[in-house]
C-alpha cells in the first residue's frame, strides 16, 4: 500500500512516499529556489559552439540553458549527428521553442530540448514526434500490442506519444480523453501570441512536484494521502475529483505527521552517506558534480570462510540496499558502484540480475551498463524531480 505524506511549510513544502510504512521517495521543494524542469520556453539563440555541435539558449533566466544537435534533430531520424552541422539548423539570434529537461546544478547550465513532452494521465504527448512507443515496464506483449494499436489510430499523423505504465487495462475512450486534452494543451501553447521584442519568453510552466506525483500514483495503489494544512487538502481532494479518484483517502493532521511509520527516524537514515547493513557491512554515497559514487565495504563482517561466498552475501545485500537508496535520494545521471571484488561470472551474473530485480521498483529508467574492467558496476538513471 502507498501512502503521501505532505508538510506545507511557509519556506520548504516536502513530500514523502511510504510502501508498506518504508520511505521510498522525498521531495524537498524550496519556494526560493526556481524550478525550470518541464518549463517550455521560446527561447533566443544566444551562442553557437560548433566544435561542441552544441549551444546556448537564452531562456531570460541567470544562466542560458545548454543545448545538443541530438536534441534538435527530430528523434525517428536517421541522420547521423556527423553529417549535420548545427549552424545548418539554428541561427544567433534566432526564436526556438524548447522544454528544460534537467535543471541547472552547480555552474552547470539547464539542459534543454526541441523534443517535447506534455505528461498526461495514461500518455505522454510528443507534439514534434511522429512515433509511438510504450514504456518498458508494461511488458504483457499482448497489451503492449492493443494499447499501441489504439494510440496509433486515434493520434494525429504529425503527434507521437509514450504509454505509460497506467494505461494498463484502459479502454479506448478514456485514453482518447486524455489525448484530447494533452493536444488541447498544446494548441494553446503554440497560439500564444507574442513578438519578437518579448523573446525570451515563457509559454507553458511545468506542473508543481506534488501534482506530478498525483498523476504518477494515482492508478498505482496509492490509498492515503496525509496533509497538515486544510488548503492543500482542498486542493488535493479537487483535483483526484476532477480525475475521478474518489478511493483515494485524504487526512488532515496537523500535529503527528512525523511520527508515522516512524517518519523522522526513517528520513534522518535517508541522509546520512553511511548506511550500515544488517550482516555488520556498510555503503557510502558520496556525490559529485560527474557522478555519484557508491563504495561497498564488509567491515566486521567476516561470514563464510570461503572470501568469494563473504564477497557475494555482502553485494547481495548492498544491491537491494542501493537500489532503494537511489530512488530514494532520486539519484540522476551516471553512478558507479563498486562492489567487492568478485572473481567468479556466475556470482557477477547473479548479482545483477538481483539488482535488476530491485531497480524494477523504480518508477524512472535506469540502465545498467555493465562491470567495467576495474570491476566496478556503472548504471545511468533519470531523476524524477529536479535536485
Amino acid at each position: 500500500m502507498k501512502e503521501l505524506v505532505v508538510d506545507i511549510g511557509n519556506e520548504i513544502q516536502k513530500i514523502f512516499l511510504l510502501e508498506d510504512g518504508m520511505l521510498t521517495e522525498k521531495y524537498i521543494d524550496s519556494k526560493f529556489k526556481k524550478r525550470l524542469e518541464g518549463n517550455i520556453y521560446i527561447g533566443k539563440v544566444q551562442n553557437i559552439v560548433p566544435g561542441l555541435q552544441a549551444a546556448f539558449i537564452n531562456v531570460g533566466e541567470n544562466k542560458n540553458a545548454f543545448i545538443h544537435l541530438k536534441d534538435i534533430l527530430p528523434k525517428n531520424s536517421v541522420t547521423e549527428y556527423k553529417d549535420v552541422n548545427i549552424k545548418d539548423l539554428i541561427k544567433i539570434g534566432s526564436p526556438i521553442i524548447i522544454e528544460i529537461k534537467r535543471d541547472s546544478y552547480n555552474k552547470k547550465g539547464a539542459r534543454a530540448s526541441t523534443h517535447i513532452n506534455l505528461p498526461g494521465r495514461y500518455l505522454v504527448l510528443l507534439p514534434n514526434s511522429n512515433f509511438v512507443t510504450i514504456s518498458q515496464k508494461i511488458e504483457d506483449e499482448a497489451e503492449r500490442d492493443r494499447l499501441i494499436s489504439l494510440v496509433k489510430d486515434m493520434i494525429p499523423k504529425e503527434m507521437g506519444a509514450i504509454i505509460r505504465t497506467s494505461a494498463i487495462g484502459i479502454e479506448k475512450e478514456d485514453l482518447r480523453k486524455d489525448l484530447d486534452t494533452l493536444i488541447e494543451k498544446w494548441q494553446e501553447i503554440i497560439k500564444i501570441e507574442f513578438n519578437s521584442d518579448e523573446i525570451p519568453k515563457l509559454i507553458y510552466k511545468s506542473s508543481e512536484i506534488l501534482d506530478k506525483l498525483l498523476i504518477d500514483l494515482m492508478d498505482k495503489d496509492l490509498k492515503k494521502i496525509y496533509v497538515n494544512t486544510q488548503d492543500a487538502k482542498d486542493k488535493i481532494l479537487d483535483k483526484l475529483k476532477m480525475w475521478n479518484k474518489d478511493d483515494i483517502e485524504v487526512i488532515l493532521d496537523r500535529d503527528t505527521l512525523y511520527e508515522r511509520y516512524d517518519l523522522s527516524k526513517q528520513i534522518e537514515i535517508s541522509e546520512n552517506r553511511k548506511i550500515w547493513l544488517k550482516s555488520g557491512g556498510f555503503i557510502t554515497i558520496d556525490k559529485t558534480e560527474a557522478l555519484t559514487a557508491i563504495d561497498v565495504n564488509s567491515a566486521k563482517f567476516t561470514g563464510k570462510k570461503d572470501l568469494e561466498d563473504t564477497a557475494f552475501l555482502i553485494n547481495k545485500e548492498s544491491a537491494i540496499e542501493i537500489a532503494k537508496q537511489i530512488r530514494l535520494r532520486d539519484i540522476g545521471g551516471i553512478i558507479v558502484i563498486d562492489f567487492i571484488d568478485l572473481k567468479e561470472e556466475k556470482h557477477k551474473d547473479e548479482l545483477i540480475n538481483i539488482f535488476l530485480k530491485e531497480l524494477r521498483k523504480d518508477r524512472t529508467k535506469v540502465q545498467i551498463e555493465g562491470f567495467t574492467k576495474l570491476n566496478l558496476l556503472e548504471l545511468t538513471r533519470k531523476h524524477i524531480c529536479s535536485e
